[in-house]
């Protein structure tokens, strides 16, 4: 399946955001991995991030990567970058972006 996410990062830490994607823990991209992703990309608008990932099944990846500690210390790094951030807190709830229009 193929989900979009929507976040944003805080205003003047756009450098921070990209510096600290520059250096993502192998640790969390193998646990990202063996959640089910197959690819997860972002792109930056100004300060609009849009995510898309690839993956088997999105509540089952939120679910498994919720209470690892290598997601959960990512996640605190997040949180000083983000204004709207990712939420883990509802594993089955969030869907991503509605789709409007395929070709």
């Amino acid at each position: 399946m193929r989900v979009a996410l929507h976040t944003r990062v805080r205003e003047g830490r756009i450098e921070a955001y990209e510096a600290a994607h520059r250096e993502v823990p192998a640790e969390l991209t193998a646990a990202i991995r063996a959640a089910g992703a197959t690819a997860w990309t972002i792109w930056r608008s100004g300060t609009e991030l849009f995510h898309v990932i690839e993956c088997a099944d999105y509540a089952r990846l939120l679910a498994e990567l919720a209470g690892l500690p290598v997601n959960l210390a990512w996640q605190t790094r997040m949180a000083g970058l983000l204004e709207v951030v990712h939420d883990y807190s509802d594993a089955g709830a969030d869907d991503g972006l509605p789709v409007v229009w395929e070709l």
